[in-house]
């Protein structure tokens, strides 16, 4: 097993110091005020006649990529969670010469949220799980370029002027009613499914659990939630909301603009044997000096899709599909579907019907598999993406695929 770096007591000292800090500027600033005061200043009002503050006008045809990473070493011997440090360096240079900026999570849940404006062509960079090399390698390069980035860690497993830590479950499983996980008790760990009652106790300390932690022993204000595994469905976001996270991170990519929903954020996922993601995902934002066009966001539930949001199937080889006719007046030529891992597949779009289909032909290796579907409807793009699962042991079994139904 591969040993993590010990990022929480770093966090702690860290923490701890800058409070010890606070807390002497802050005994000094109040001696400094008493004896400075006098009665008539403090009866002094403030001017009635206080500036009207006023949220700016944001640009809401910008854009922005958000990349993930894991280990960064020299040997690949994982090439679905590592990166050599030269690649990753590369990639980083690759942002600036584009013209491409790097601006904190936290800027983008601003201007996501009307406050702040962000260059027309941004990206966001996030690390998740707390590896050793994300502390030695990553970290000097983002200092390097200065780059501001996220950590989104989990609690069973550095603080610094730039980096934000986010939540990232407290044991890294499925959050996913019904799927087996690890529970550990007495020290004996146990494989099993969990469901009922038991299973919303589990996603307490899950979901819940973990950002309290993360607060409290770091005095931090945990506002985002990176999914394990990219694997969710209505009820994992469902709880993310009502535990207080504002938006909710996954690993299907696709540039974010100012419509997409919080709740179901795209990061791009950048692993050793995937080497065209970084290219193809600078290159739809890169070629734009305004940023891209408004895009109008169509939720999956409302599209009938095939497979469902969060739904597991047991094939690696399915027929995935969705019903376009609620959007409206589709331009047919304009309909294009992205499947993870495959790219811009050759779906079939059938204008009576509404329905866009595509059966996968080359097996799906990943547990995962994200969709998008975007389309023009009235002059106007509309964009559509969902998440489902391919049962442990399916993904990449030679199973028969469902036969295309005709137009």
């Amino acid at each position: 097993m591969i040993i993590r770096f010990a990022i929480l007591p770093l966090l702690l000292a860290l923490n701890l110091s800058m409070c010890k800090k606070q807390e002497s500027v802050s005994a000094s600033s109040q001696q400094a005020s008493a004896s400075s005061a006098t009665p008539a200043a403090i009866a002094t009002p403030i001017a009635a006649s206080s500036p009207k503050i006023t949220k700016p006008v944001v640009d809401q045809t910008a854009q922005v990529l958000i990349f993930c990473y894991h280990r960064l070493v020299d040997k690949i011997r994982y090439p679905g969670t590592e990166i050599t440090p030269a690649a990753f360096e590369a990639q980083m240079k690759e942002l600036k010469d584009r013209g491409i900026t790097v601006i904190s999570l936290q800027d983008l849940l601003a201007w996501k949220r009307g406050e702040k404006n962000i260059p027309p062509r941004s990206a966001v960079v996030s690390f998740d799980d707390g590896w050793k090399s994300q502390y030695e390698v990553a970290w000097p390069i983002m200092k390097k370029y200065g780059y501001p980035f996220t950590m989104f860690i989990y609690t069973e497993g550095m603080r610094d002027n730039g980096v934000d830590i986010e939540g990232h479950s407290a044991t890294h499983q499925d959050l996913r009613e019904g799927h087996t996980i690890t529970l550990i008790s007495g020290g004996k760990r146990t494989r099993t499914k969990v469901t009922g009652p038991q299973y919303e106790e589990w996603m307490q300390n899950e979901v819940v659990g973990s950002k309290q932690l993360l607060e409290q022993r770091l005095g931090i204000k945990v506002n985002c939630f990176a999914v394990p595994f990219g694997n969710y469905n209505e009820h994992v976001k469902e709880i993310a909301r009502n535990s207080g996270y504002e938006a909710m991170f996954t690993v299907y990519g696709q540039p974010i603009t100012f419509t997409s929903p919080m709740d179901s954020i795209g990061r791009y996922a950048i692993e050793a044997n995937k080497p065209k993601v970084f290219e193809d995902a600078v290159k739809m934002i890169a070629t734009s000096s305004g940023g891209g066009a408004a895009v109008a966001e169509v939720g999956a539930k409302d599209l009938s899709t095939h497979p469902a949001d969060g739904e597991t199937v047991r094939t690696a080889l399915p027929l995935i599909k969705a019903n376009l006719s609620a959007v409206g007046a589709i331009e047919p030529g304009s309909v294009q579907m992205r499947v993870s891992g495959l790219g811009v597949v050759p779906a079939s779009y059938d204008p009576k019907s509404g329905t866009v289909s595509y059966q996968v032909t080359q097996k799906l290796h990943e547990k995962s598999c994200s969709v998008i579907i975007s389309a023009k409807s009235q002059g106007k793009k509309v964009e559509a993406h969902w998440t489902f699962g391919i049962e442990e042991g399916a993904a990449g079994a030679a199973t028969s695929p469902v036969a295309t139904p005709k137009k």
